[in-house]
């Protein structure tokens, strides 16, 4: 089947949003002018959040949101345009850097190793109303959850305005960090319509692989696309969850029908808001469909189990226009001999092989093989492997 562009469902706002990088014959006169201006060292998050601006995914955002913007997005999940947008893309400062900026019209933004990443056309300075914010995203003030701590602890400034970026800032998996005009394209010459993208920040197991496998039944691709930018620190490395994911497709999945790419974003963990942040930016990259499993982006007790399905009966029919596909918590059943959900199964939860995370680390840090009814073993081996290796190190 052969697809037009024009076939392809259309970025968030209408267009694609991919000027933020700067290109190759722009660079020498970027880099002359950057040496000229005052320039910030930006923190892992704001890298993140450069990258993906810079490849189009944050689309129809060119840079950090203005105040009119941030409060929109902050009380109603919109751009003051009214086009939906659920948490808003900052650039947080302090006291003393606010006065290093103040009155500049261009800022340079550097990364932990001194280098001009980035050139702000500084728009605006405004405070944030940052308790607002972490009630009204994020649903508390515990700065136990990893993104209230941040937000509390960067800042009490915010600085808006386009960005140039002049180099990538996230550089692990170049291969696989496609960007969304290049899975757009992909997806015309593969004749893909009907995509559906899973997001993840965790190895694939048998639960997981039941859903993407009953979703590409209805749809013709399938992008798995992990999050591979800044998450909390006891997440399973990136480099070992992308073996996971290379051996999962390869041994599990037609390859015809399957897309792995990276998705260099950093966590937010607000539940059912970034749910809606994260089909927003599959909808950028050209997916049709988009998987919202159980407590979706979540952390601790903050959001209820289902939260992250319900947040989209807030918005009008067709609105976001990527189609959300909504599953429940799924398992293997001993009684039906297969895998199975709540909607599925009519058996009693002791027929139901089901591990909590913390059991599943004991036993691979044990050497233990997990039951083949949860993981795939080719998974458990790797992880098994790494955490041997972590020890070793220590």
């Amino acid at each position: 089947m052969t697809l037009s562009n024009k076939e392809i469902i259309k970025p968030h706002g209408g267009h694609l949003v991919n000027n933020c990088l700067a290109k190759k014959e722009e660079l020498p006169a970027l880099e002359r002018e950057a040496g000229s201006l005052q320039s910030i060292e930006v923190s892992k998050r704001v890298l993140c959040d450069l990258e993906m601006l810079a490849i189009g995914a944050f689309s129809p955002l060119s840079g950090f949101v203005e105040k009119k913007d941030y409060e929109s997005i902050v009380e109603n999940m919109r751009l003051s345009n009214g086009l939906i947008w659920p948490i808003p893309v900052t650039l947080q400062i302090n006291k003393d850097v606010y006065e290093k900026v103040k009155g500049q019209k261009k800022v340079a933004l550097k990364n932990e190793l001194n280098e001009v990443v980035a050139i702000l056309n500084l728009k605006e300075i405004y405070e944030p109303d940052l308790k607002k914010e972490a009630n009204l995203v994020f649903k508390t003030e515990d700065e136990k959850h990893p993104a209230v701590r941040y937000l509390f602890e960067a800042g009490n400034y915010c600085l808006s305005g386009d960005i140039k970026v002049l180099k990538h800032t996230y550089d692990e998996f170049p291969e696989y960090n496609l960007g969304c005009e290049k899975t757009r394209e992909l997806f015309v010459q593969k004749g893909w319509k009907r995509i559906v993208a899973f997001q993840t920040r965790n190895p694939v197991h048998r639960a997981h692989e039941y859903l993407l496998k009953v979703a590409l039944e209805t749809v013709d691709g399938l992008m798995l696309h992990p999050t591979m930018g800044e998450t909390k620190g006891d997440d399973i490395p990136a480099d070992i969850r992308m073996k996971c994911y290379k051996t999962i497709l390869e041994k599990y999945f037609p390859l015809n029908r399957t897309l792995l790419c990276v998705m260099p974003a950093s966590m937010r963990y607000a539940g059912p808001k970034e749910a809606i942040l994260h089909a927003i930016i599959r909808k950028n990259y050209g997916c049709t469909h988009f998987i919202v499993g159980r407590d979706h982006a979540g952390v601790g007790n903050y959001y209820g189990t289902y939260d992250a399905q319900k947040i989209f009966d807030e918005f009008k029919a067709g609105e976001l226009e990527i189609t959300p596909m909504f599953f429940e918590h799924s398992f293997y059943c001993k009684s039906c001999d297969g895998m199975a959900s709540y909607k599925t199964c009519p058996h009693d939860v002791s027929s139901h092989v089901t591990l909590s995370g913390t059991k599943v680390r004991e036993m691979l840090r044990a050497g233990e093989m997990p039951p083949i009814e949860f993981t795939r073993p080719e998974i458990a081996k790797i992880l098994i492997e790494s955490m041997k290796k972590a020890v070793e190190v220590r």
